[in-house]
């Protein structure tokens, strides 16, 4: 079993091949990898990838490493812990972010970013974030400093016979949240027209299908076209409608110790976006600035905005 890997930002960052609309329709939760361990070459591209996207767009500072079995010793990796959700996984992606008012959210954005990169050298991943042993992986991690947290880590090896798995996220596919309960026009209750917003589309589409913990899609979107011209401009106001009783104030997520995983997810959503948007030559800036527009209840909040150029 060798240590994690990591290694300084170097001028030669490792890009996808692949559309990244078409690694996010590729990717899903593999939960069934082969033995065999994960190629030096990749791991190297991975590990080069991982240390040049560091820094959120947001601000908070997060840094990654690679847990990777040796040939003939992945003994070492199932001690680590992930409660029998993942079988043979000969790697993890394993990461710490510094505590800043929005950490998760850049966390989940890092992350994404980095197993959709996974996805694109042809390797299964897949989320970790209440199934797993945390003191075990932040042991191998190298432990975490006074002001670093661990949300989350991801699940990484050779695609294996994941029959069932491909079905099960198929079918938590068709059961995404239509985008009449998602995207909103100036205001909530107003439902988006798809059409007046061609050029986010995809974008727009590339976040509905966003991985969540346990599918619960808890992104929200009101558009505010004021001063953006046609096809989609504008401003872009991420919120935050909260599961009851998961996540923030849960006693179970307490007791255990668990991040609050839906303010990741609002990363993962806009990591998304963002990339797919920028795919299509759509180019934007985040910011935190609450529009001030009414909430449709106390379990919805603001997150974050993109502000489209």
């Amino acid at each position: 079993m060798k240590e994690p890997t990591t290694s300084k930002p170097t001028p030669n960052i490792p890009t996808m091949s692949a559309p990244v609309s078409e690694l996010i329709r590729r990717r899903y939760s593999c939960r069934t990898n082969r033995p065999e361990p994960i190629a030096a070459a990749q791991q190297r591209l991975l590990t080069a990838f991982m240390a040049a996207h560091a820094a959120g767009p947001l601000g908070a500072q997060a840094r990654f490493a690679l847990v990777a079995a040796t040939p003939g010793d992945d003994s070492a990796l199932r001690r680590l812990g992930t409660y029998g959700f993942i079988k043979n996984a000969t790697g993890f992606i394993v990461g710490a972010v510094r505590r800043a008012p929005r950490d998760f959210e850049d966390y989940g954005y890092l992350l994404e970013h980095i197993i959709l990169y996974a996805t694109d050298l042809g390797l299964g991943t897949c989320w970790l974030g209440g199934t797993f042993t945390r003191s075990s992986f932040v042991r191998r991690f190298g432990g975490l400093a006074r002001d670093e947290t661990m949300p989350a880590v991801a699940s990484l090896g050779l695609i294996g016979d994941d029959g069932r798995a491909r079905i099960r996220e198929r079918e938590e596919g068709s059961r995404r949240l239509p985008s009449s309960e998602l995207f909103f026009e100036r205001r909530f209750g107003e439902p988006l027209d798809l059409g007046a917003v061609a050029a986010y589309a995809e974008a727009l589409e590339a976040l509905r299908m966003a991985p969540s913990a346990t599918n619960k899609q808890p992104w929200r979107l009101v558009r505010d076209g004021v001063g953006g011209g046609d096809g989609g401009g504008g401003a872009w106001h991420f919120y935050l409608r909260r599961t009851r009783g998961y996540g923030k104030g849960s006693a179970l997520f307490t007791v255990l110790r668990i991040a609050d995983l839906q303010r990741v997810d609002m990363g993962i959503a806009m990591c998304h976006f963002e990339l797919v948007a920028r795919e299509h030559g759509l180019a934007g800036s985040w910011v935190v600035r609450d529009p001030g527009i009414p909430l449709p209840g106390k379990d919805t909040e603001y997150t974050v905005t993109w502000v489209a150029e």
